[in-house]
């Protein structure tokens, strides 16, 4: 059993289990209906997903490939999953991860700027079993 990290609208791998879109928002374009079906995801979670200012900041940083800009939205978006309710499903995440296969992604192409790098780390951290 194992939390997957994911690209939302990839190809679903096999024993993926329910995947979990951590985003602000929905797939542009596609019905509600249609989520699951295209490998978006089953639920959406924006809990997990940076606040508006933090995604404007991470998609500057992206966009200009400034590694300093990036960092310092590493740090406010760690910064915001430490908030109690954050902070709870992550340990939720991470205890679920011993016991039911699922995922968890974004739209990002890139992982190593998105912030579901960062959500990989924080549940390496608190002892999820990853693929």
């Amino acid at each position: 059993m194992a939390v997957r990290i994911v690209r939302l609208g990839s190809p679903r791998h096999e024993d993926e289990g329910v995947r979990i879109g951590t985003v602000r928002r929905p797939p542009r374009g596609v019905r509600k209906e249609e989520f699951a079906s295209r490998d978006f995801y089953d639920v959406w979670y924006p809990q997990l997903s940076p606040l508006p200012e933090l995604v404007q900041a991470a998609q500057t940083a992206q966009a200009e490939h400034d590694q300093k800009a990036w960092d310092a939205f590493v740090k406010q978006f760690r910064k915001q999953m430490k908030e109690p309710d954050a902070s709870r499903t992550l340990d939720l995440l991470a205890a679920l991860s011993h016991q039911s296969n699922f995922s968890i992604g974004c739209y990002c192409e890139d992982e190593t700027h998105c912030h579901r790098s960062v959500l990989r780390e924080l549940l390496t951290e608190r002892g999820a079993d990853l693929r």
